[in-house]
């Protein structure tokens, strides 16, 4: 893994290297083995590099044979191997093993076709000298990032948006519009960023910059199937094929000069990558958990089956509600977005034990849940459907209650107080987002904490019948779960679990994530399969549970599903919360920044603290007003410090032309 930054426009090389080395400075836990840059008369690129492939000669920049093609790249190409073959046969000589320099050639070989061969998760930046070019590019499913803003001289890319903090004409400030997507859909809708002029290259897109302005092309989108077109008709079939690709995409992915670990959270889908990590390396595998001390939360019991089970080297940390306090401000400022859980800070503090025993590389089951009808809300959809052909029936909405056993307040409901919580919009089955109108619309609730101000610029904006707008022809025809799924996919999966739990916690402690569900070709596979064969009846990840009888033990493969959670209320109002937060929610800080109504906040802390109540809405907004206060004093305000000459990091490589 690396970390990337540079920009496009009319640039003063001497100044160039120096801003390069201030911009990659505040993105170096990205890429602590190595740095460089290379920087023309257009043109300034630059790298931190995470050493995994080709420890000795992959220092970036990298160029072709004849100079003209200069590259910086973030991520993993997996079967870099078999391109680099297929490009030798056609004349390429190449000067490293690694597959940045491949990417490159095939590059010059294809131009932005190139992208459809890459097996990995990747943010790339190539600069064409003779046509004063520049080429950025990110993965298929938004795996790793890149942002970009404008400047009156230049274009400015990076792996981070505190990068930007670097750069002499960037001033951050929210944007309203973001804030309010935020607080509906926990993410912006790409290509927006909290921040107003910073956008994102949105997953499975690339763009050309030149003198001519920005060009932007989608090239790979989350294949949705009709039902007259489903792949297989049993289970054992589908199960035979999937394993076939699966063990394919877990072999690639074990492709390093480094060690490889895994994550074991003591669920299926952890589970499942394990034991096919077995099958393909049965030496002694490194496997990493995360347990709470509040036991609600906890599922310390399953991990320590499954690690017995697979005789792995296990290593388990445990977080408690004192240490999610004490890194929230941490997890916020690599996070660069509003949260609405707390979920990233153990997943901060796994990565950091990960990289405490000296691994790099951990191996994770994310994806499984969104492409193979995880989530409680696809279940919820299914039976929402159904109560929806009888919407007075006292016995349908009873169905919930099977979903949410941890939810005192929904497991103890009646009958009419499920149809008052789940009836919103109940009988509006043609939405395009019928599956997620009660989440977005419970969770926009959020926006009556905002001040009158930002209330006043968003009046007229609503995100939800934007997006059912923007999408009533596209998944007009598709079953519930397509539907349910294209908008998990596209929105929660790539713009929160995948950057806020995933990308950021990890690389915020220099390591690599990889996801053998999210290589394309399992996606295409499972996004082709008819939806009793991802969710049949109310049973969860079917196919899965069907290929892996008798391969895992009872206790996981038939366990519940429980939702990955951390704790809120009770550290939030804990009297040993830390004084930076409390500073942070304070009176003055809220006026000052303007952001929330003061009154509301207070009273929404006083519920908070007596403990009367309490809705998993209310955790959600105290996570969304404290995390969005934290991002306003970091990167608005500037609290964190400037980078001193001692701290700067020293290039391993620079390019001047």
């Amino acid at each position: 893994m690396c970390g990337i930054a540079g920009f496009y426009g009319e640039i003063n090389k001497k100044q160039s290297v120096s801003t390069l080395k201030h911009m990659l400075t505040r993105i170096k836990h990205r890429g602590p083995d190595q740095s460089g840059v290379y920087v023309s008369d257009y043109v300034g690129l630059g790298s931190v590099r995470l050493s995994i492939i080709d420890l000795s000669s992959g220092t970036m920049p990298i160029s072709n044979q004849d100079n003209s093609l200069w590259i910086v790249f973030n991520g993993e190409i997996y079967n870099h191997m078999e391109l680099r073959e297929d490009l030798i046969q056609k004349n390429h000589s190449f000067k490293t093993r690694s597959d940045t320099e491949v990417i490159l050639h095939l590059y010059e070989e294809y131009g932005p076709e190139c992208l459809k061969k890459l097996n990995g998760q990747f943010a790339i930046a190539i600069w064409d000298k003779h046509k004063e070019e520049l080429f950025l590019a990110r993965d298929r499913v938004g795996i790793r990032p890149l942002f970009y803003t404008q400047t009156k001289s230049a274009f400015v890319f990076a792996s981070e948006i505190k990068a930007f903090m670097e750069y002499p004409e960037v001033s951050l400030k929210f944007s309203n519009k973001a804030l309010s997507e935020y607080v509906t859909f926990w993410t912006a809708l790409s290509p927006n960023t909290v921040f107003e002029n910073v956008f994102e290259v949105p997953p499975g897109t690339y763009m050309l910059v030149n003198h001519k302005g920005i060009k932007s092309n989608t090239y790979w989108e989350l294949p949705i199937i009709k039902p007259n077109a489903y792949n297989f008709t049993t289970v054992e079939e589908a199960a035979t094929a999937f394993e076939n690709i699966f063990l394919d995409s877990i072999k690639l992915r074990l492709r390093a000069d480094v060690p490889v670990a895994a994550y074991l959270s003591g669920g299926i889908d952890s589970s499942i990558t394990t034991s096919f990590i077995k099958q393909v390396s049965p030496n002694k595998l490194k496997t990493f958990s995360i347990g709470f001390t509040e036991t609600d939360f906890d599922e310390s019991a399953y991990q320590n089956i499954a690690a017995s089970y697979f005789k792995t080297e296990h290593s388990s940390v445990t977080c408690s509600e004192q240490d999610i306090s004490n890194y929230f401000k941490e997890v916020v400022w690599f996070a660069e977005a509003p949260l609405l859980r707390t979920a990233p800070t153990p997943m901060g503090l796994l990565s950091k034990n990960v990289r405490d025993h000296n691994i790099k590389v951990v191996i994770t089951g994310e994806g499984a849940d969104e492409l193979l009808g995880g989530y409680n809300i696809f279940k919820e959809a299914k039976i929402k459907h159904f109560w929806a052909k009888d919407p007075q029936s006292k016995l349908r909405p009873l169905l919930l209650k099977r979903l949410y056993p941890y939810l005192p307040q929904i497991n103890k409901a009646s009958s009419n107080m499920l149809k008052m919580f789940f009836g919103y919009k109940l009988t509006e089955t043609n939405s395009p987002i019928y599956s997620h109108l009660l989440r977005w619309h419970n969770t926009s609730r959020i926006k009556n904490y905002f001040s009158d101000t930002i209330k006043e610029t968003i009046k007229d904006y609503n995100p939800i019948a934007e997006v059912e707008e923007k999408l009533e022809s596209k998944l007009s025809g598709y079953d519930y779960l397509t539907k349910a799924q294209w908008l998990e996919i596209h929105l929660f999966m790539s713009g929160y679990l995948l950057s806020s739990q995933g990308d950021r916690m990890g690389m915020a402690n220099s390591i690599e994530g990889r996801y053998p569900f999210l290589d394309h070709r399992v996606i295409e596979f499972c996004m082709a399969l008819h939806p009793d064969l991802k969710l049949h009846g109310l049973n969860e990840k079917y196919l899965l549970k069907k290929m892996m009888k008798d391969r895992l033990p009872d206790a996981i493969l038939n366990r519940s599903k429980q939702a990955y959670r951390a704790p809120i209320r009770s550290l939030f109002a804990s009297e040993t919360l830390p004084e930076y937060l409390k500073t942070m929610l304070s009176e003055q800080r809220l006026t000052e920044f303007g952001v929330f109504n003061v009154e509301h906040v207070k009273t929404l802390l006083s519920k908070i603290i007596s403990n009367k109540g309490v809705s998993e809405m209310d955790n959600m907004a105290i996570t969304a007003v404290l995390s969005i206060q934290i991002l306003y004093d970091l990167f608005i305000k500037k609290s964190i410090p400037n980078i001193s000459e001692s701290e700067l990091i020293t290039l391993d490589k620079i390019i001047i032309e």
